[in-house]
């Protein structure tokens, strides 16, 4: 056992307490599961970093939870065959996943991450840290040094940008969003 945990562990993963409340509650549809899910992330890391520390502890701490909400998931949508006689009488309609939808979604997801590496600097950060991390303006514009008035800004920036290109039909190559960005600079945006 590695020695020091209980303080590593204190130090490293409880100090982004809030941030992964604001995480699962974003991801998880039932709010009332977030303070077990929450504690079974715990455990999970408390019990690895027993045998050895990770790398990124923050890093880690949401890797942890997303797998044990894809764990929950999963367990949820299996149905024990010895609880049921008679899989008939569920009357329930199953949704898998067909090869269209797994196709379009990966698709989705392609276009996406283009999209979002297509945004300027700063607000493709801002982005991330908001959306994917949960980090509050204030949170953000400390850890990227700039004001709350600069992350909204960049946020702002961003989304109107994704929008665009998602539901404005408009599809800008290199040249284009070059012109935009010229054009959004004369215009004081």
């Amino acid at each position: 056992m590695v020695e020091g945990v209980n303080e590593w562990f204190v130090r490293e993963i409880l100090c982004h307490e809030a941030a992964l409340r604001r995480y699962v509650l974003r991801a998880w549809p039932n709010p009332s599961d977030v303070p077990d899910i929450c504690h079974d992330v715990y455990v999970r890391i408390y019990e690895s970093a027993a045998g050895a520390l990770p790398q990124s502890p923050r890093s880690f701490l949401f890797t942890t939870a997303r797998h044990l909400m894809i764990d929950r998931a999963r367990r949820s949508r299996i149905v024990s065959i010895e609880l049921i006689e008679d899989l008939d009488a569920l009357n329930v309609l199953i949704d898998p996943l067909s090869p269209e939808r797994r196709l379009t979604a990966r698709q989705q997801l392609q276009h996406l991450s283009v999209a979002l590496n297509g945004l300027p600097r700063q607000c493709r950060e801002v982005l991330w840290l908001q959306r994917v991390e949960g980090l509050s303006q204030q949170e953000i514009g400390s850890r990227l040094d700039i004001a709350v008035a600069t992350v909204q800004k960049h946020a702002l920036k961003g989304i109107r940008r994704l929008a665009e290109l998602f539901y404005g039909g408009a599809q800008t190559g290199p040249g284009e969003q070059q012109r935009n960005v010229t054009s959004e600079s004369a215009h004081g945006k």
